[in-house]
């Protein structure tokens, strides 16, 4: 559906709900491959940053006619080969709009939606609004195996023959280098334990705090981390004074990605007591930065330690489990922590990563734009 472009590149559209630092869309799709690809972005919320002037920018402003004119502005711009959305909301209001229009028969044949968690994860709203994305859209990329696998049989049927699995990956590159830069090693803590997630129920951080209180005996040096925000912030806060913990657990809020690399860098060990994931970015970041991992028994984290058998498993809401694992992480030697930090790292290198992820992400891209541009190189 592309005009031709005299600069060679493939034109792609991404949609957004909300552009900022940490997000992994922008992280992984535009931000590396803005001089390889000609860059739009539409969002719904008012952006929290600026991008770099290669990429386009249609920003909403938090409402449904600030969303519906910023991507009007963009479909009135030349022809993309590829608009991507990353939402069932965006993917939704896309299609809505597209039918509204007089649209949609042209944009569909340029059409990818991925899905960026398990089925199970998302609001019932969002789960309807899932499904006009997995009946509308050309192509439907799903983060992962187990994220494809959550879908009921029925939704499995309607996008047979349309569906992709693409398994998110890591930047390992800029981790590498956030983690080379820090000014100085471990900053004088003892044993420290990190989280990095949303602060929300279905990430569980009460089990996290409480595993971290039971394993505590009597060390008087280690620290938790929680590295995000969320409704469970006050929650977290109030719970840790009242086990007297206050000192030794510390919430960061946001902070820039670069950090929350070194964050993990400079922790023991990093602890996932989600109930339900996609492909977790945030754990195979840690793995990245050398950090030891404990993960919650549930099917994304499974996919993503197939093979590392040296990486332990707690079921889910198993407080004592989670405490044990701990215990046995600060009875090693720092040699050992170190040693498994390298083999979480080797693991993720070897399947998790941009370069990776693009490749597969260009494959389906041609599938709907054969014709387009020149291949994007991963760098």
């Amino acid at each position: 559906m592309a005009d031709s472009n005299s600069d060679g590149k493939m034109r792609v559209l991404h949609l957004i709900i909300m552009l900022g630092e940490t997000n992994g869309q922008y992280n992984e799709h535009c931000l590396p491959l803005m001089r390889e690809r000609d860059i739009s972005i539409v969002t719904y919320f008012v952006p929290k940053l600026t991008p770099p002037p290669e990429i386009t920018l249609f920003a909403g402003d938090g409402t449904l006619r600030g969303f519906f004119r910023a991507l009007k502005n963009a479909l009135d711009a030349p022809r993309y080969d590829v608009v991507h959305a990353h939402a069932p909301q965006t993917g939704t209001l896309l299609v809505l709009a597209a039918l509204a229009w007089g649209r949609f028969s042209r944009l569909r044949s340029s059409l990818v939606y991925t899905a960026q968690d398990s089925f199970h994860n998302y609001k019932p709203r969002n789960r309807v609004m899932m499904v006009v994305c997995l009946a509308m859209f050309r192509r439907v990329v799903f983060c992962s195996r187990s994220a494809y696998e959550s879908l009921p049989r029925i939704l499995t049927r309607l996008v047979r023959g349309r569906s992709r699995v693409v398994q998110n990956g890591a930047d390992l590159a800029r981790v590498d280098r956030a983690v080379a830069s820090r000014p100085a090693e471990r900053n004088g803590h003892g044993f420290t334990v990190v989280s990095v997630g949303r602060l929300e129920r279905v990430k569980d951080p009460l089990t996290f705090l409480e595993a971290f209180r039971r394993s505590l005996a009597e060390d008087a040096g280690s620290r938790a981390v929680f590295v995000g925000a969320g409704e469970l912030a006050p929650t977290i806060t109030a719970r840790a004074q009242e086990m007297g913990l206050q000192d030794r657990v510390a919430l960061t809020g946001l902070i820039p990605r670069d950090e929350v690399f070194v964050r993990c860098a400079d922790a023991d060990v990093f602890v996932s007591t989600s109930h339900g994931e996609g492909l977790p970015v945030a754990v195979l970041e840690a793995m990245a930065a050398g950090c030891p991992v404990i993960l919650s028994e549930i099917p994304p984290h499974r996919e993503l330690a197939d093979g590392a058998d040296f990486i332990p498993f707690v079921e889910p809401g198993d407080v004592e489990g989670f405490a044990a694992a701990l215990r046995r992480y600060r009875e090693m030697s720092v040699e050992e922590r170190r040693e498994i930090g390298r083999r979480c790292r080797d693991h993720m290198a070897e399947r998790f990563t941009l370069p990776i992820m693009r490749a597969a992400t260009e494959a389906v891209y041609r599938e709907v734009a054969p014709s387009a541009g020149r291949m994007a190189r991963p760098r």
